[in-house]
């Protein structure tokens, strides 16, 4: 029997979206100069990942094949929309200037339409909300903690709060792309380290999750 709580936590660590997949890196570069712009990019994009997990699992049965992909990008832009929305209405309005046009283009971001395709359309719709929170998370937390490192090293803040007063003047390279390249770099090969590290303990051989490739994905074949 599946358990959905593996389908919640894998996104999180096991198969994180930007550090394992690689996905999403758009916005993990541009919008990441700061712990905030980081958190509420994540938190627009759970939204999404979770209600159009949910919807295409209740649809997939009825959608023929060579038409799938439309009518995936249309009820992710339809969720899209009410993010946006939601976020001009209730969000900070420095919140909402700051991720601008990111927004709209959560449409277009392959962790949405990957999990679609590769999950939700092959899942009941529990097991796609799980998936879609547990995926949502690991961007969330990964944009997070990004953002909260590359504004500390920027200006001694995270959250916009001084962590370091006696930091006046700013270390500009954190927050350009260059620095930001450089800091992912830094995480991935932390983060494959432990890995290693950990199968080695095991007496086992470290490998990616299995079926994160192109031969394993069938997103390109929409005649099928």
């Amino acid at each position: 029997m599946v358990n959905p709580l593996k389908d919640l936590i894998r996104g999180i660590w096991k198969e994180n979206p930007v550090l394992v997949l690689l996905l999403g890196t758009c916005p993990t570069l541009a919008l990441t100069n700061n712990a905030t712009n980081g958190f509420g990019m994540g938190v627009a994009t759970t939204f999404v990942l979770v209600g159009s997990n949910l919807v295409i699992s209740l649809v997939a049965g009825i959608v023929p094949g060579k038409i799938r992909i439309p009518v995936y990008i249309v009820v992710i832009a339809t969720f899209v929309t009410v993010v946006d929305l939601l976020m001009q209405a209730f969000a900070p309005a420095s919140l909402y200037e700051a991720l601008g046009i990111f927004i709209p283009l959560i449409v277009v971001n392959c962790i949405v339409l990957g999990r679609a395709e590769a999950f939700a359309s092959k899942n009941n719709p529990l097991r796609s909300i799980c998936d879609g929170i547990g995926m949502g998370l690991g961007f969330t937390l990964t944009l997070t903690m990004l953002g909260a490192i590359r504004e500390f090293l920027t200006s001694g803040s995270i959250f916009e709060i001084k962590i370091i007063t006696a930091w006046t003047t700013d270390f500009l390279l954190p927050s350009a792309a260059p620095g930001a390249f450089i800091i992912v770099g830094v995480i991935l090969a932390a983060k494959n380290y432990f890995n290693r590290r950990a199968a080695i303990r095991a007496g086992r051989l470290y490998v990616p999750p299995r079926g994160l490739d192109c031969h394993h994905c069938s997103i390109c074949h929409i005649d099928k």
